[in-house]
């Protein structure tokens, strides 16, 4: 079977590039071992962050790492084992979270940012899935003034170098605004940009949907079989050999698997998270997802239910799910919020692909013709899915992107 470009990866990033390609008037097949949307871009926190223009940095203050090393927190936890193999990546992760570095990436990363509302809604309002975007934003809450007043001046700084919206929120605004969350917090803090999605799945089930109306195939196969053919690419799918002229890898966590077997060393690694979803006790509601900073984790409303995410776990990808932070969230998130009973059999885990620079490799391979890479958005795979499905697009046919793209190209890297 011939197709002008096969896609490899169904997440929001591989499924809103084969749309704009198919759009464009490319022949695409898009390729993955589930259907789409059922691996890391199903379980997330479910929101579009526009406010997100610096991506989330390694803290360098001696104190925070203290804290972390007991591991036992909500927020972050590790695995021992893996912090040898984990170590190069950290290094050059913590470096790039040096204050000056952070507000230079987080420049760069900001031109992709300020597009993942509007080119989600675009996608949203063909694929026939607006209802699934809600215009709410999310807010943050706080337990003592002192983790308010801070992130306050971010998010003051945020507005002044980037257009980000925010407002305060008092207690008794706050308690307007969420009448069932812990009345002892002492306020809120609400970016009013951000979109809420409230089936993650959902949405990227409907734009590959949108993908096979307009004409795109999908395929379960193996992205490992992944080969060169002549002057393109083949790959193996449960209905036969695939080929194509270009080949796109957007398979989030497991890019490595294929980048490596190219000959490429991209210091790609990941951050595992999980979640769980309850019913909410009867007569409540939560109106926003919800963050509490002082703890480290959050709570979003999903057509499942409520959903409890916790933050990092640094562990080698394939390792067995320690869930130990879901074990620490829930007892406290049942005191910021009434939650009911478990509505999952097992904790979800899923695993976040990272760079050490936060920002992603958009762009063309270094030493392959026809081959596109677009993988490594980290905390903002759902966020930035859209932008760069646009992106590559418009990159692999011609047109002049929308952004620089030259701050995410493979080749920054000792590829």
């Amino acid at each position: 079977m011939k197709f002008d470009t096969i896609v490899l990866g169904a997440g929001i990033v591989g499924v809103s590039i084969a749309v704009h390609l198919q759009k464009l008037g490319r022949s695409v097949a898009l390729v993955d071992r589930k259907r789409p949307g059922l691996e890391t871009s199903f379980g997330n926190a479910g929101l579009l962050q526009r406010e997100g223009v610096y991506p989330y940095a390694l803290p360098r203050d001696i104190s925070t790492w203290m804290h972390y090393a007991k591991n036992d927190s909500i927020d972050v936890h590790y695995h021992r084992d893996a912090l040898p193999a984990l170590a190069p990546f950290l290094w050059a992760y913590w470096r790039n979270s040096e204050p000056a570095k952070h507000a230079a990436i987080a420049r760069q990363y900001a031109t992709l940012i300020e597009h993942c509302v509007t080119e989600h809604e675009v996608l949203a309002r063909e694929a026939g899935v607006t209802a699934l975007l809600k215009p709410t934003g999310w807010i943050k809450v706080f337990h003592t003034n002192a983790a308010q007043d801070d992130e306050a001046r971010d998010a003051e700084r945020w507005h002044r170098e980037f257009g980000v919206h925010y407002t305060l929120l008092d207690p008794a605004t706050l308690q307007k605004t969420e009448p069932h969350l812990d009345p002892s917090l002492v306020g809120g803090l609400h970016y009013t940009d951000a979109v809420s999605v409230n089936d993650p799945g959902a949405l990227v089930a409907g734009y590959a949907a949108y993908f096979e109306r307009l004409g795109g195939r999908f395929f379960n196969g193996d992205a490992t079989t992944l080969a060169e053919d002549g002057n393109g690419w083949r790959v193996m799918t449960q209905e036969g050999q695939v080929n194509a002229s270009t080949a796109v890898i957007a398979l989030g966590p497991w890019a490595k698997d294929v980048t490596a077997a190219l000959g490429y060393r991209l210091p790609l690694a990941v951050k595992r998270g999980y979640h769980m979803h309850y019913t909410p006790q009867p007569g409540t509601v939560l109106n926003h997802p919800v963050l509490d900073v002082d703890n480290g984790f959050l709570l979003a409303p999903m057509a499942r239910g409520i959903r409890l995410t916790t933050g990092v776990e640094l562990a080698e990808r394939d390792a067995p799910k320690t869930p130990v932070q879901l074990l620490r969230a829930e007892p406290v998130a049942r005191t910021l919020f009434p939650l009911g009973e478990r509505v999952d059999d097992e904790p979800w885990m899923g695993r976040r692909p990272c760079t050490p620079d936060m920002m992603p490799i958009i762009g063309p391979a270094p030493r392959h013709k026809n081959m596109w890479f677009a993988f490594g958005h980290a905390h903002h795979g759902l966020t930035l899915g859209a932008v760069t499905g646009r992106l590559i697009a418009s990159m692999m046919t011609g047109e002049e992107p929308f952004i620089d793209t030259t701050p995410f190209r493979a080749d920054r890297f000792a590829a």
